[in-house]
Parts: structure tokens; C-alpha cells; sequence
């Protein structure tokens, strides 16, 4: 079983518990308006790896994520059903702590894959129809598939939301994305990402419009202050 790889981070320190392999995975349907990795998009056949070399490489240096695990990232690895899989329950096999980044929008076989997964990273995009079609291109019907399965399975899951100046900035939003989660079961972790700049040059090297051209990085004062606000409003429930 083979998968299309776009890299391999080998100390990741934020996507899960612990020290980190995190392999971003190639091939996502959405075109967020944030994304910063857009090379990952489409599939580039020369750069698949099997699972089999993939467990290698994970067990000849699983000295340094024993205490935390690996975390298939993207891209979209939901795209990527059956090499998930396949991956996904060899490292099962040595009692490896498995994560998934996703924004819920792939091929399905959900059920499937969440039963070797330990946590899932949600990426929420939005939390309504029309903010989710403007920022990622897509509807929502696959990603209430997805949230419909990771709710049966009782996985823990981490939500993060990216935030962006002028688009989903304000408290209003947090209040619509606090009733949002209320949806999503076995939610032990909520991060507000500030949108950033690093995937600007990517977008000029591989000619691809900049679909949010002139819009500043996310300050981190006023980030702060919508956690607060999220964290405040959490308390008071």
C-alpha cells in the first residue's frame, strides 16, 4: 500500500501530545483561503511512500516519540482512505499513539479510520453554510459526514479555528463557534490559530492567485482577546 507524501516533520512539537513524527500527506478538495500550503493540493505520483517504508522509518526512531506518536497532517489525509489505514494499523501494532490533523473532507471509510486513531485534530473552517462555502470553495456536506462518524467513535478530539482580520474576527463569531462545538462530542481542547503570512511567497512561485491579498497577519492582541472572551463565556456555562 502506497501514499503520496509531501513531507515528513521529525520533531513535531504542536500537532498533539508529546514529540512528534508528523507526515503531511498530499491531495486536499478544499481551497481555503488561508491555506499555506497550497504545493500539497494535487498529487505528485514520484514522491509516494509505502507504509511499509513509512513504519521503517517510524521505528527506527521511535526512541523520540514514544511519549508522544505520529500525526498524519496535510493537505487532507482523509483523502488517502486505504493507505491511512493501512499505516494507520501498523502503528497500532507497537502501541503508537496516532493523531489526525483533518478538516473532515475526504473519501470516507471514516468509521474505519477512526478506529485506529487516538486523537483528531479538527480544523474548523466555519461554522455556517455561506462563511464555509466563501472560505473554502466547498459545502459542508462531507465534513458533517465526517463529524457524524467522529462523534460515534468517542475519539478525544482538539478543535482549532484559524482566525482572520475582517472575516472571523469578532465575538460574535466566537459565540456562533461556542454553539458550533456544542455539536462535536469529546472536545478537550480548543486553539484559536492567528492567520499569518507564511504561505504568500508558495502562492507567488507556483503562480497561484493570493485569494486574500492586503489582508494583514492576525495580531496577537486581538487574538488574546478572543480567547479570553471564548474561555470567558466556556466558564460562565
Amino acid at each position: 500500500m502506497r501514499g503520496y507524501i509531501d513531507s515528513i516533520d521529525t520533531m513535531g512539537m504542536v500537532d498533539g501530545p508529546g514529540v512528534r513524527l508528523v507526515v503531511f500527506m498530499q491531495g486536499c478538495k478544499l481551497r481555503c483561503i488561508f491555506c499555506h500550503n497550497p504545493e500539497t493540493w494535487k498529487f505528485k505520483k514520484e514522491t509516494f511512500i509505502t507504509s511499509n517504508e513509512l513504519l521503517k522509518k517510524i521505528k527506527n526512531n521511535f526512541s523520540y516519540y514514544k511519549n508522544g506518536g505520529v500525526t498524519f497532517s496535510g493537505g487532507e489525509p482523509l483523502n488517502q482512505p486505504d493507505f491511512l489505514i493501512d499505516a494507520l494499523k501498523k502503528l497500532k501494532e507497537f502501541k503508537c499513539h496516532t493523531a489526525l490533523d483533518t478538516a473532515g473532507c475526504g473519501n470516507g471509510k471514516y468509521e474505519e479510520i477512526l478506529k485506529y486513531t487516538d486523537l483528531i485534530l479538527l480544523d474548523v473552517k466555519a461554522c455556517n453554510p455561506e462563511m464555509y462555502k466563501k472560505i473554502t470553495g466547498a459545502k459542508m456536506d462531507e465534513v458533517n459526514k465526517f463529524i457524524e462518524a467522529l462523534n460515534k467513535s468517542g475519539k478525544e478530539v482538539w478543535i482549532r479555528q484559524v482566525i482572520i482580520p475582517g472575516i472571523n474576527d469578532t465575538k460574535e463569531y466566537m459565540d456562533e463557534l461556542r454553539e458550533y462545538i456544542k455539536g462535536i462530542k469529546h472536545v478537550t481542547n480548543i486553539e484559536l490559530l492567528p492567520y499569518h503570512l507564511y504561505g504568500v511567497e508558495k502562492y507567488k512561485k507556483l503562480k497561484i492567485p493570493y485569494k486574500l491579498k492586503g489582508v494583514p497577519a492576525m495580531s496577537e492582541e486581538k487574538i488574546q482577546e478572543l480567547r479570553d472572551y471564548l474561555n470567558e463565556n466556556k466558564t460562565e456555562e
